[in-house]
């Protein structure tokens, strides 16, 4: 394969005058031998002359040549030198096979409560030095499973380094592909090249992450990879500077024609149990996996251990970052353990440690403190204390930045203003404490139940769905259920191509713009327009699958008339399950939208006389009850308040001493009753 650095010195010639690799390199040969300036052996050797067209100082070109020429060679050789550092000369079978005695002890040094799993993890990786696999299988395919934060990433990044230090394996770099980048039928060229880089990588691991997430093309390949050891391409590759790219003009002899897992462990990582993987893969697949390991629970024992070595590490980063001498407590090590909660592994300790690094770090810029200023902790009243040097006690965390933490009341008061809808207001209050009692359950090791948190809003239009959707994305937001809180609205229009191939890849870039928040669908009814509609029925399929893939950090809303999301719901087998909350939008009695006239118009700077008022309660009951469904409830209001300010400002126009602020009958317009 040619050197890339190479080739990109000599474009420096072939773009100015055409010159090939061959002729460069036999005019370089003769200057050494000639002397002369690389150009005139360049003629002398090709019998051509530089281009006249071409205006250049053959000196100074020169001269450009020999330094990017240095330049490069210094690049090479540090690369070399990392290359060197990464990779080494490994040991023989037998050799090796002596070696995996000691790596138990060496891991364990850093990864703790896991002594089972970190056994059956070293014997995946000894397993192909006793039984050596055939042809171009891989050398083990691994499933390692668990609980989150129980240590499984830490685990196998620990041994491979473990590994190469013993000369087991050359490298340790794990070349990661994660699988979620690839949910749809059109990104499988994209994924063929990221693991056509990762099989001819220098790293002998390849890791596969969030398996669940990606598309079934994609899973056919891995299928294939790991019963087979190969993967065929029935497309024209070529290898273009370590890249696979599709050229469909090939010669046959340039060809790449598949990819082999040879000399390669495959590892998948995943928190769902075998059967989750099962489902997507099959049994076949199963059956060709060499070894599944799952993490323990962490016990506190090993919590502890962990909370120990992370105060080592603060201690360290402290006295090297900050000039801080930090003193500890042990009850600081005991009191962080108690964040993890029983059984919920890591996320509760590093929290902790972290939140200690970044508040040393704020003392740090706010003080002028002296090198190795002593600092010691301590715990009192559950409040981490800090004494640094001579100063008073204070707590340590009240150094951190404030954090914004009234999200959750804003949501509520802005929820209790809202007119009307108290049965769906009582609804969406009720969510917070279902979650928390989820969020309690895990903590304590229990099963937490997974109800379908999408739901379809039925109503006309004006009725508050679009409100209450945007109050729903940021409360969950600010109960911790969703990650991000933003909405995300779109139609037909957003989700639907205009030619074959566009509809998956339009309506995948929405779902992916709405993770870790709410996808609202207005008028969602309008995806499906019959069984001819391939269009609208691919949207409706991607979507389905996008709503499974990221069932735990998406809430999609689909909005419409109640008959016609009916029929939506039949488009799609899944469908109706997954939407198993249907929330009805009531039209507005005429005293509501007097309430939302007075609150729209306050909003506005504006108050409305009584006289008005009295005006609009009529108005507003006759035309509920005559054209409830295409008034437009709230927005009828809106509308109504909007020409009446207009009014008010032709009428007062001419009137110097008026109040500007005042809205009276005669600035209303309410002699469209029947439409």
């Amino acid at each position: 394969m040619k050197d890339p650095i190479d080739d990109a010195l000599n474009s420096i010639m072939g773009k100015r005058n055409n010159y090939t690799e061959e002729e460069i390199n036999r005019a370089t040969a003769r200057k050494k031998r000639y002397g002369g300036t690389l150009f005139e052996n360049l003629e002398a050797v090709t019998g051509r002359s530089m281009a006249p067209s071409i205006n250049i100082d053959a000196v100074s070109l020169e001269e450009e040549i020999n330094a990017f020429s240095k330049e490069l060679s210094d690049y090479k050789e540090d690369n070399q030198k990392i290359v060197k550092e990464n990779t080494c000369e490994v040991l023989s079978t037998d050799d090796a096979l002596a070696e995996f005695s000691k790596v138990f002890e060496k891991v364990k040094e850093t990864v703790f409560g896991q002594d089972e799993f970190l056994k059956k993890l070293i014997i995946s990786f000894k397993r192909p030095f006793i039984l050596p696999p055939e042809g171009s299988m891989a050398k083990n395919t691994i499933y390692i499973t668990g609980r989150d934060n129980t240590g499984k990433h830490l685990s196998l990044r620990t041994l491979v380094n473990a590994l190469r230090e013993k000369r087991i394996l050359k490298s340790d770099i794990i070349s990661e592909v994660d699988l979620s980048l690839y949910q749809s039928a059109d990104q499988e060229k994209l994924f063929l090249q990221d693991l056509y880089s990762a099989l001819n990588s220098k790293s002998e691991v390849i890791l596969f992450e969030n398996f669940e997430a990606c598309h079934s093309s994609m899973a056919a390949r891995l299928f294939d990879l790991v019963t087979t050891g190969k993967v065929a391409l029935n497309e024209r590759y070529v290898n273009q500077n370590g890249q696979l790219v599709n050229v469909p003009n090939a010669l046959s002899g340039e060809t790449v024609g598949a990819l082999f897992a040879k000399d390669k462990y495959l590892v998948i990582i995943s928190e769902k149990p075998l059967e989750k993987l099962a489902d997507k893969f099959g049994a076949l697949f199963i059956n060709a996996l060499g070894d599944i390991v799952e993490t323990e629970n962490l016990n506190d024992e090993a919590l502890k251990k962990i909370s120990e070595k992370e105060m080592e590490e603060l201690k360290e980063v402290s006295e090297k970052k900050f000039k801080f001498k930090l003193t500890d407590a042990p009850e600081i090590i005991n009191y962080s353990v108690t964040l993890a909660g029983k059984n919920r592994g890591l996320e509760g300790i590093l929290s902790f440690y972290d939140n200690c690094l970044k508040a040393l770090a704020q003392i740090k810029l706010e003080g002028d403190y002296p090198a190795n200023t002593n600092i010691s902790l301590s715990l009192e009243d559950d409040n981490i204390v800090a004494k640094i040097g001579d100063e008073d006690k204070k707590k340590l965390f009240d150094a951190l930045p404030t954090q914004y933490l009234g999200e959750l009341d804003k949501v509520k008061a802005e929820l209790d203003n809202i007119v009307g809808l108290k049965e769906i207001k009582e609804y969406i209050l009720s969510l917070e404490e279902y979650y928390s009692v989820q969020k309690r359950r895990k903590e304590a090791g229990l099963k937490a139940s997974e109800v379908s948190k999408h739901m379809i809003f039925t109503g006309n239009p004006g009725t508050g769905k679009t409100t209450i959707a945007r109050l729903i994305s940021r409360y969950l937001k600010a109960i911790g259920v969703l990650s991000g809180g933003q909405l995300v609205e779109v139609s037909r229009a957003d989700l639907v191509g205009k030619y074959v191939g566009h509809t998956a890849p339009l309506t995948n870039q929405v779902i992916n713009m709405a993770i870790g928040g709410v996808l609202f669908i207005d008028e969602a009814y309008s995806l499906y327009r019959g069984k001819d509609d391939s269009f609208g029925l691919e949207a409706i399929d991607t979507l389905v699958k996008g709503i499974e893939d990221n069932r735990d950090n998406l809430i999609v809303i689909l909005a419409g008339y109640s008959n016609e999301m009916e029929e939506f719901l039949t488009s799609n087998s899944g469908l109706k399950s997954r939407f198993p909350n249907v929330i009805n939008f009531p039209d507005y009695t005429g005293s509501e939208l007097l309430d939302i006239a007075v609150i729209t118009a306050k909003s506005k700077g504006y108050t409305i006389d009584e006289g008005a008022k009295t005006s609009l309660l009529i108005y507003f009951n006759a035309v509920q009850a005559v054209r409830s469904k295409d008034a437009g409830n709230g927005r009828l209001v809106r509308n109504k308040i909007e020409d009446a300010i207009l009014n008010q400002s032709r009428r007062l126009s001419n009137s110097v001493e008026a109040d500007l602020s005042v809205l009276a009958s005669e600035d209303f317009e309410l002699d469209d009753i029947n439409g």
